[in-house]
């Protein structure tokens, strides 16, 4: 599944946007330190001390068990595989990220749990085995019976319900981290130098700039 499609998909679902935690907004509180965070990876410098408790009681809950955690950690990178861009999505910590999720956000909870388990029972009815368990080939025919929509079979709805809610989830944190932004290539906000309106586009409208603006205000790169 191409990365950037994924993004699009993202974008258009609109489902994903309550997954977005918003930031607090109170600037007149102070900014906690940045040796209290330095060790957590979905904390920064930045945090305020209410975010950090927040964070830190709703990491300590514990929803998913061993089996679904690693069934979720599977999912993840066939999603998201490594590839010669960035890593999987389970190098950038996409499933814990999950795991957060459904704690802070806990209408996640029933529809992600049920799925795994529907899941778990398709590939049992159909490989004798639990999802994780089958091999890679039948993974991905599995996952393939339900990561299209307008293709997949009445009877796998259910299946494409929650295969959409955690590709969802899956790109959301992805993308959120520093290996998904460095992966899209965003450069945020970088300083440059502008060398004004290109002498062509002057000329055009019967322009130009004068003695003073040359002299105070525009600084031509010759590089």
């Amino acid at each position: 599944m191409d990365r950037r499609k994924s993004i699009k998909a993202l974008l258009i679902t609109g489902a994903s946007a309550g997954v977005l935690v918003e930031a607090c907004k109170n600037a007149d509180k102070k900014i906690t330190d940045a040796s209290s965070v330095s060790a957590n990876p979905f904390l920064g410098p930045d945090r305020m001390p209410e975010e950090i408790k927040h964070y830190e009681k709703v990491a300590a809950e514990k929803f998913f068990d061993d089996h679904e955690m690693k069934t979720i950690r599977v999912l993840s990178d066939i999603i998201i595989p490594k590839d010669e861009v960035s890593g999987s999505a389970t190098e950038a910590k996409v499933p814990e990220f999950i795991a957060f999720i459904v704690n802070d956000m806990p209408e996640h909870q029933l529809p992600l749990r049920g799925g795994l388990r529907w899941l778990d029972m398709q590939c049992l009815n159909k490989y004798n085995h639990a999802f994780v368990d089958c091999t890679p080939q039948q993974q991905i025919e599995m996952v393939d019976a339900i990561a299209y929509p307008n293709k997949a079979k009445p009877e796998m709805s259910q299946g494409v319900a929650f295969f959409n809610k955690m590709r969802d989830l899956v790109v959301t944190g992805f993308y959120t981290s520093e290996m998904g932004v460095k992966d899209i290539g965003y450069m945020g906000n970088v300083p440059n130098q502008w060398n004004g309106v290109p002498d062509e586009v002057l000329k055009q409208y019967g322009l130009a700039y004068s003695e003073k603006e040359l002299k105070e205000c525009a600084h031509y790169d010759k590089a």
